[in-house]
Order: C-alpha cells, then sequence, then structure tokens
C-alpha cells in the first residue's frame, strides 16, 4: 500500500526507481499483447520527455523502472503521460472491439500513484537490476531472465535492441554530479564529465546475478 504523504525528490540528477501497479492489481498486462503497447508507449514517452530508460521489467500486474531525471519536466510528469498514453491506447481498443461495452476510465488502468525511491549509488543501483530482472523468475513466469522479453535483461546480457531504448544518455547533456557516485573500479560514473558520451553508463557482469 503506498504511503499518502510521501515526498519525492527531484533536481539531484539522481536515478529513480519507479514502481507503478494496474488497478486493484489486477493482471492488466497479462496478455504479450498488452506488454508490447506499453513497450511501444514507453519509448514514445521517452523520447518525448528525453529520458534514459537504464532498466525495465514489464509484469503483469504492475511495472518496475529505473531512468533518469527527463530533459522536459520531472519524473512525475513522465509517468502521468506514461500512464494516460498506455490508458488511452488500451481503452480506445477496447471500445473498438466492443462498441458501447467498455465504461472503463484511464483510472481504472492503473493505481492513482506510484513509488519512486531516489538511486544515487552504484550498490543500490546493482540491487534494484537484480530485483528486477529476477523478478519474472521468481514469480515463477520464467525459468531464467533472458526468457521474459519484457525487461532490459536481454540488452545487457544478449546485447538485444528492443522496443525501447536502453541506456541511450545522448538523450541528456552530460552533467557534473557528486563524488557520491564516483564509479567503479576506476571508470567515470554516469555523470562525470570524464564519461564518454555514447559509451554504455552501466555494465553487464553475471557476477552481479
Amino acid at each position: 500500500m503506498m504511503r499518502r504523504n510521501f515526498k519525492r525528490y527531484y533536481g539531484a540528477d539522481d536515478l529513480h526507481f519507479i514502481t507503478c501497479s494496474c488497478y486493484r492489481r489486477q493482471p492488466l498486462l497479462g496478455s504479450a499483447e498488452l506488454r508490447d503497447l506499453f513497450l511501444v508507449v514507453l519509448e514514445q514517452v521517452r523520447r518525448r520527455y528525453q529520458f534514459v530508460v537504464v532498466e525495465f521489467v514489464i509484469m503483469p500486474e504492475h511495472i518496475h523502472l529505473l531512468i533518469s531525471e527527463p530533459g522536459i519536466g520531472t519524473p512525475s510528469t513522465v509517468m502521468q503521460a506514461l500512464k494516460l498514453g498506455f490508458a488511452r491506447r488500451v481503452l480506445a481498443e477496447a471500445r473498438r472491439r466492443r462498441p458501447g461495452r467498455v465504461e472503463h476510465s484511464a483510472q481504472h488502468i492503473w493505481q492513482k500513484r506510484f513509488y519512486d525511491f531516489n538511486v544515487w549509488t552504484e550498490h543500490k543501483r546493482v540491487e534494484k537490476l537484480r530485483y528486477m530482472h529476477r523478478n519474472p523468475v521468481t514469480r515463477g513466469l520464467v525459468a531464467s531472465p533472458e526468457l521474459w522479453r519484457w525487461s532490459s535483461f536481454r540488452f545487457y546480457f544478449l546485447g538485444e535492441a528492443g522496443v525501447v531504448r536502453v541506456n541511450d544518455w545522448d538523450v541528456l547533456k552530460m552533467k557534473t554530479r557528486s563524488p557520491a557516485w564516483g564509479g567503479v573500479g576506476g571508470m567515470a560514473g554516469p555523470f562525470s564529465k570524464t564519461a564518454r558520451r555514447g559509451a554504455p553508463l552501466f555494465w553487464f557482469s553475471s557476477d552481479i546475478y
């Protein structure tokens, strides 16, 4: 259950680990068709609001995203556009198939709120990566992470490009971050001026699994 009075922290160039549930935790993303549609909308919103999708997983009744702060608006702006954009597409298709029989609104696709956790250390990022990519396996949906097509695991593990462009930092101008990130093993951190444009911000290692 979401806390009623939690505060969101924006403007520090943190990554944001976001969880959003379908209405009443119903499996409204239970079909491959709807999960594919969600990814199309996510990519459209990513381009429009200019943010980086670092990691993601789409589950039958909820989603997890790890994103940068957007170049336009805030993560709240992004989530509003994402939820509304997907809901409108779903409801339009439902009305097309069953004219006059669809009474749901956009509010009946998603829960009203979403959970947002600021991620600004490599340790916490890896923790969220493990959690997201293992989620379909933990839930018994697949035997191993690469078998679930609706996550960023295949991008990192197989180098497979999908509908959503993952880890694309060209969408943002490089910014200076405090030394708290600092990188790992001497590598430049994600907001370091020394980070090479176009180079993968994060790398995959089977050791973290």
